[in-house]
């Protein structure tokens, strides 16, 4: 493969924008399949080989979901199975999320007939990159979860994992040297750092030194100097900002008419000569707000 530099004027589309990422890591390409199984392998801590994408794609009249959901559900030669996904703007309900879609992959495979049994299931993985959000509390961005009894410390030895990067936790480990760094330490970095000029050199060294991140630079590059693509993907990731902001704006309008009404409401009442701490007790206004609200009534 043909050697990967960034040049300082190299502009890049964020790959840490879920479609790009799935467009990086889904083409029929030499560069794309090596990158994607680098990639899995140095997540879960073992060389994995990937050989086909499953059809993970939304149904066509759900436009919206298809516009949000960018996971890469993948199979290995050795038939395991993998979906991986990055998420720019995780939901709250992330680690709810992930728990329920690992159940589905796993809980997917067929081992109907009289000649299969539950020792057939396969290993399933479910592996999200989280950007934008600090979700466990510890100073650790990389987490492998996995059934165990928690009080007792046995693990149950089952066939799913959860793995999750979390690249708001990386400030510590881009400072490391590159060829201290561990494998999925450099995929972290190139996620996170890959648009900072200012680490352009830091990203260059990881290039060099780690070839299935070299393969997806590569693809991320041919990606970003196609127009009609980097149009395509920067509208799919408007949309995505268009529809959140949205949404948050008319939970707010929500949020504001409501106080809006239980002011109103604790004025009425207040009015009324009904007492303060009836009103507290059922409007759940705090006590500074209804004599506020008591004072401009006798003014």
């Amino acid at each position: 493969m043909e050697k990967m530099f960034l040049k300082q004027d190299d502009d890049p589309i964020d790959i840490r924008i879920d479609g790009v990422f799935k467009a990086v890591f889904t083409r029929d390409t030499p560069e794309s399949t090596g990158a994607l199984s680098n990639l899995v392998s140095a997540l879960i801590e073992r060389e994995i080989s990937i050989v086909s994408i499953l059809a993970n794609e939304s149904p066509v009249g759900n436009t919206r979901d298809r516009q949000i959901r960018f996971d890469i559900k993948c199979r290995a030669e050795n038939g395991e199975l993998v979906n991986v996904e990055m998420c720019l703007n995780p939901d709250v309900f992330e680690p709810y999320r992930l728990e329920y879609y690992t159940a589905r992959l796993f809980g997917g495979q067929d081992i109907k007939g009289s000649d299969s049994s539950y020792g057939d299931l396969k290993m399933t993985y479910q592996i999200a990159i989280l950007a934008n959000m600090k979700f466990f509390k510890d100073g650790d961005y990389y987490h492998s979860f996995e059934y165990y009894d928690p009080v007792r410390r046995v693990p149950l030895d089952g066939r799913t994992q959860i793995v999750t990067l979390e690249l708001f936790k990386l400030d510590g480990i881009v400072e490391k040297p590159t060829g201290q760094m561990t494998a999925s330490e450099r995929w972290a970095v190139f996620f996170e750092y890959l648009t900072d000029k200012e680490k352009r050199d830091k990203i260059n060294e990881i290039l060099e030194q780690e070839e299935g991140i070299a393969m997806a630079g590569q693809v991320l590059m041919t990606v970003s100097k196609d127009e009609n693509e980097r149009a395509r993907l920067e509208s799919e990731y408007k949309y995505q900002v268009d529809m959140q902001s949205k949404l948050v704006t008319a939970k707010r309008e929500g949020r504001l008419e409501r106080d809006k009404e239980i002011l109103e409401n604790a004025r009425n009442a207040l009015a009324e000569g009904i007492p303060v701490e009836l009103i507290q007790k059922i409007s759940g206004l705090d006590m500074e707000s209804i004599m506020n609200l008591a004072n401009k009534i006798r003014n």
